[in-house]
């Protein structure tokens, strides 16, 4: 017998559907009213009346069409409503009229225009009128489909704070006036970096958690490596975009071997590389051809560069085959790209590992009294393993415990102790 269909089923294919296709019913409908948060809110009055009708008039076969339709018919009713409505609903005419499969276009299209809704989201949720925090809670909010609560617990702040975030981001861009568009030439490429930040540290907090209980949050590098595939769909001639695709689709392929059964944290060399994602490995291989293949000159970007260090480890069937001396060349370009002491930090570990720790260990204690890098908790940690591969355990055993001290992720504070414990 066929089972009955359970009660909850029309409310389960809502929050499904509404998850993954809200971000793109926001975009289409923010097209019509040119504000984010009106946008956000009519998407939700959709999903009220889906949850008022699928129950009783079953499922549509098409319940994605039907919640931008219903969407986009609220917001057309809004502007109708509006003070200025006649200028409005002229624009959406000559709109309508110019992209009819019969309409008449006087002047050939812009070749750098780029008409898609869903990439419009992105650059404005994104504009760097928005601070770094501000972007993140609202690109999780609008493009991630994250509830409040959802991501006041992935950044361990009260849902208060993120809510009045999401609030206030929205009001800076309605009081500035930012245009619901992806901008052109020189404006592009400098909103373009504001997006790729976001997505990079939206899939950090995800592969690396700042703090809490657990290592991963594999919720977050799923929702950064999704707008980083979309971002590669959408803007194909752009290497950077490529580039970042590709660093998240191999960094998310050793995911499943980076914790043990218990969710303690495995270092790189201990890894087994079996458990390492081959297919996702393929997709990062893929879009780093594809960035290169659409460079320009003038050498790699950042994240290009990051993408090809990765592939260097991914390239290695064992961590004694890497090619060490060839990820310390890339981190030095990437030094000379985009100076950073996290990333001299980084290449001292390629260093140690092409030259020996004695080389490396050179590099770290330059960058002791480096400001940024005071309470990094990955510094001590990087000098302790180096004081290790000396010989030098007592040092060592001081660098862990007081990279201990540091870190707010009890995963890696009880990595730091055993390896401290260790040096005993």
């Amino acid at each position: 017998m066929t089972p009955e269909p359970s009660a909850d089923a029309p409310a389960h294919a809502i929050e499904t559907v509404f998850r993954i296709e809200s971000p793109r019913i926001i975009a289409g409908v923010a097209r019509i009213v040119r504000d984010v948060g009106i946008a956000e809110e009519l998407a939700q009055d959709a999903l009220v009346a889906a949850l008022e009708q699928w129950p009783r008039e079953g499922v549509p076969g098409n319940p994605g069409a039907w919640l931008m339709a219903t969407a986009k018919h609220r917001a057309i009713d809004l502007v109708r409503r509006r003070e200025r409505y006649a200028r409005k609903l002229v624009e959406m005419g000559r709109d309508l009229e110019t992209s009819a499969p019969h309409g008449h276009i006087d002047e050939p299209a812009d070749p750098d225009d780029i008409d898609d809704d869903l990439l419009r989201l992105v650059f404005t949720a994104c504009h760097p009128v928005l601070s770094a925090e501000a972007r993140i809670a609202l690109t999780l909010r609008l493009l991630g489909g994250l509830t409040t609560v959802e991501i006041a617990r992935a950044y361990l702040v009260p849902e208060a704070t993120v809510a009045q975030r999401i609030v206030r981001a929205k009001r800076t861009l309605a009081v500035k006036a930012v245009a619901f568009e992806v901008p052109y030439g020189p404006e592009r490429e400098a909103r373009l970096g504001s997006v790729l930040e976001v997505i990079y540290l939206i899939f950090n907090e995800g592969y690396a958690a700042t703090a809490g209980d657990d290592l991963l949050r594999p919720a977050l590098c799923e929702d950064a490596l999704r707008l980083a595939r979309v971002l590669a769909e959408l803007m194909p001639k752009e290497p950077e975009v490529h580039g970042l695709a590709a660093l998240l689709e191999i960094q998310t392929s050793r995911s499943a071997a980076r914790t043990g059964p218990s969710g303690e944290p495995v270092l790189l060399k201990d890894q087994q590389r079996s458990r390492w994602n081959r297919l996702l490995i393929r997709r990062g291989f893929a879009a780093l051809a594809r960035a290169e293949a659409v460079s320009t000159g003038g050498g790699p970007g950042p994240y290009v560069l990051q993408a090809a260090i990765a592939a260097c480890h991914a390239h290695a069937y064992s961590y004694e085959e890497t090619d060490w001396a060839r990820i310390a060349t890339l981190y030095g370009l990437l030094a000379a790209r985009t100076p950073s002491p996290v990333v001299e930090l980084n290449r001292a570990v390629a260093v140690s590992m092409a030259e020996g720790p004695e080389a490396g260990l050179a590099i770290v204690d330059a960058l002791v009294a480096e400001p940024a890098l005071r309470g990094y908790y990955l510094l001590p940690s990087v000098r302790g393993d180096l004081l290790v591969r000396l010989g030098r355990v007592g040092e060592a055993r001081g660098e862990f415990e007081r990279a201990a001290s540091l870190t707010r992720n009890e995963r890696e504070r009880g990595l730091l102790l055993g390896r401290a414990e260790e040096c005993g």
